[in-house]
């Protein structure tokens, strides 16, 4: 098992169950929604962030990650690389115990930004994926 399988097994398992979804809005074509519906289906709370601040899979969303009035374990992150460094550097002052960029989301400064912040950090994965071979 490389670095990688060991961290996202921890951010998994262990992490905590408050992901907070940057990108997912009600447009159940986009791959945030599908992910989102099976990070549910396995237990975790998801908290859909994106500018419109929609309710999405019938929880509230907000625009931003300080706009959420409550801790959030991970930020999986669904928003293009250019965008995702920016979005990193917010879940390091929020306090986020870990940051999952998505399958075609690599920013390497950032990943080190984040991992010298003593975050866990994962990019160029999908949790959807991922889960079920926890097993």
């Amino acid at each position: 098992m490389d670095a990688d399988d060991e961290t996202i097994r921890r951010i998994l398992t262990r992490t905590g169950d408050t992901w907070a979804v940057v990108g997912l809005s009600n447009n159940t074509a986009r791959a945030a929604y599908g992910v989102a519906g099976v990070l549910r289906r396995f237990g975790k709370h998801v908290v859909p962030v994106h500018p419109k601040a929609e309710t999405v899979l019938g929880e509230q969303g907000y625009p931003s990650l300080d706009a959420i009035p409550f801790d959030v374990d991970v930020v999986d992150v669904f928003v293009n690389s250019g965008l995702a460094g920016a979005v990193a550097d917010e879940a390091v002052a929020k306090g986020a115990k870990a940051v999952w960029f998505q399958l075609g989301v690599v920013d390497e400064a950032a990943y080190a930004r984040t991992r010298e912040a003593g975050l866990d950090m994962v990019m160029n994965r999908c949790p959807a994926i991922e889960i079920p071979k926890l097993g």
